[in-house]
């Protein structure tokens, strides 16, 4: 199974905010292409071009699967009205009620994926044949991280925010939990044991050399100043 990262991620912050932007993931299955997160208003050109530069549009993606209900990891969803939408029952309950410090669920999102074509997973398995998912809490308490065979990388973990950036992997513990940060550590050592490479949620892809966790590509981030 093959995947590209449509848009990097990175995490650059402010002193009262952040410019970071989230992954976005393109799995090629046997039942069609996969998109996995969307990544907010700011990514919405990127994340055109990158499909456009795969030859698709939009409306070519059958499946999309959410690992969570931030805003910048969810607010593209509209751009998919005809898809079938995946989603952990767990985040969409808390989407709900979220943690009084979490200000990044978007007002009204369990409304928008309600009018959609909604499957709300339960259970760790498959979405797709070949294409495993599995409960990554911590970050969120229903988040979810992708798992998928590849011929040359092997194991690949699309962590999304439950492996942030490139500190957690390095350090094993979670950073910024809305759940706990003891759940969130146990779900990093998880993935870090299983995984070959691992596309964080806010980092260019990780790759595990002689045990130790690297990664080749720069975080590359163009600005214009207009």
């Amino acid at each position: 199974m093959d995947y590209k990262v449509l848009v990097q991620g990175n995490n650059l912050a402010l002193k009262n905010g952040f410019l970071g932007l989230s992954s976005i993931v393109l799995i090629r299955t046997p039942n069609g292409p996969v998109l996995f997160d969307t990544g907010h208003h700011t990514t919405r050109p990127a994340l055109l071009a990158g499909l456009q530069a795969e030859g698709l549009s939009p409306a070519d993606v059958p499946t999309v699967i959410l690992s969570h209900l931030h805003f910048d990891h969810a607010n593209n969803i509209d751009l998919f009205p005809q898809a079938s939408i995946y989603l952990s029952a767990r985040e969409f309950a808390y989407a709900a009620d979220p943690h009084p410090e979490d200000m990044f669920v978007p007002a009204m999102i369990r409304e928008q994926v309600s009018r959609m074509n909604l499957t709300l997973l339960e259970e760790e398995g498959e979405v797709v044949p070949g294409l495993r998912w599995i409960p990554a809490p911590g970050h969120t308490p229903g988040l979810i991280s992708l798992v998928l065979e590849h011929e040359e990388a092997g194991r690949v973990v699309l962590a999304s925010d439950a492996i942030k950036y490139a500190k957690e992997a390095v350090t094993g513990r979670c950073d910024l939990a809305f759940e706990t940060p003891e759940t969130g550590t146990r779900t990093i050592q998880r993935i870090l044991a299983m995984a070959d490479r691992i596309v964080p949620g806010h980092f260019p892809e990780l790759i595990k050399r002689d045990g130790v966790w690297t990664w080749d590509e720069a975080a590359e981030v163009t600005l214009l100043v207009r």
